[in-house]
């Protein structure tokens, strides 16, 4: 092959995306120099944490540039080498996907073995997405055993991995929300004990039904009427991982903050933030506990796969828009 194609950003979005923003632009396959490789995409994934990098804004992460190719984690198989250690057909997890082929530094590929697990696995269960959820329920939230959870966006691809861990680690009772009654149903096939479609009516009433004697646990997907409806409802020296609020991503005025913030101080609550890159350390000890329960069938990981990276886009927005159940993934 002689053509590559990527996925550009054409423009910054004005509040929700819009196809207009992505653009498809052909580029000749590059060529590797020393300790370089020229991988194949074979899958890509798309996650809500683009959404800020669409924005002209300083974050803890770079924005995507204009007129050039979006990226994020992607599995390919190197179909060219110039380091030591990798041949063609080795497959590597990278950071360069919206594109059918992505010429790397070998030191930023990490190769995957597809005996050990499914290659889709170390972009979801066994990749950010699966250390996301165990490091924010076990290490930045420090739940217990016997602990009562509640989990936003719970039919998600990190979501989904929080409950289901937090039964594995002896939570007494786990709470879901979600979009719609199908994802409602998944989530108490996982192993939730209570979910409810947060379209059903007001978040605070539905989660004190969910949990009448108070939740211990609250990990954060969503922000806005979940974080004030999980202040109102933990208990006394509660704690919440701050993973992501996808209700704000696409507003266009400041959100208000939750009008209950006041409760933080006399029930001495703990509201933390956090990035899944600063827990690296984590990485062996989730591996080996999370690749026993998946060979064990204790642990599962849905996904949402797209064809072609011409849709791209479209599968992207689709997970703005709660399309998705588990992963969101782009299959080139």
């Amino acid at each position: 092959m002689t053509v590559n194609r990527e996925i550009h950003l054409a423009s910054r979005p004005d509040g929700w995306p819009t196809p207009e923003n992505f653009r498809l632009v052909s580029t000749s396959v590059p060529t590797a120099g020393d300790g370089q490789l020229v991988v194949r995409n074979v899958v890509m994934s798309v996650d809500p944490y683009m959404r800020g990098r669409m924005n002209d804004v300083k974050s803890y992460v770079p924005p995507f540039r204009l007129d050039a190719p979006l990226d994020g984690g992607a599995i390919g198989e190197v179909v060219q080498s110039r380091a030591a250690g990798y041949a063609p057909g080795d497959l590597v997890l990278h950071g360069l996907g919206w594109r059918e082929y992505a010429l790397l530094d070998a030191g930023s590929a990490r190769r995957v073995d597809p005996a050990l697990a499914p290659v889709n696995a170390y972009l979801s269960v066994l990749g950010m997405t699966g250390l996301t959820a165990y490091a924010g329920l076990l290490e930045v939230a420090g739940m217990r055993a016997g602990e009562t959870v509640f989990v936003s966006a719970a039919a998600g691809a990190v979501g989904s991995l929080v409950g289901q861990i937090a039964k594995l680690r002896g939570a007494a009772r786990v709470v879901g929300s979600a979009g719609s009654p199908a994802k409602v149903e998944r989530l108490r096939a996982l192993g939730f004990d209570a979910a409810f479609d947060y379209h059903d009516g007001p978040v605070r009433d539905q989660l004190r039904a969910a949990a009448p004697d108070g939740i211990d646990v609250y990990f954060d997907n969503v922000g806005a009427d979940h974080l004030e409806a999980a202040i109102a409802v933990l208990r006394p020296h509660g704690r919440a991982a701050i993973c992501g609020m996808i209700a704000h991503y696409n507003a266009t005025e400041p959100p208000p903050a939750p009008r209950n913030l006041a409760l933080v101080i006399g029930k001495q609550l703990t509201l933390r933030g956090f990035l899944v890159n600063s827990y690296g350390h984590l990485r062996g000890q989730f591996v080996e506990e999370a690749s026993g329960w998946l060979r064990e069938g204790r642990l599962h990981q849905d996904e949402t796969v797209v064809d072609g990276i011409e849709n791209a886009p479209a599968a992207f927005l689709g997970l703005l828009r709660g399309e998705n159940l588990g992963k969101m993934l782009v299959r080139l």
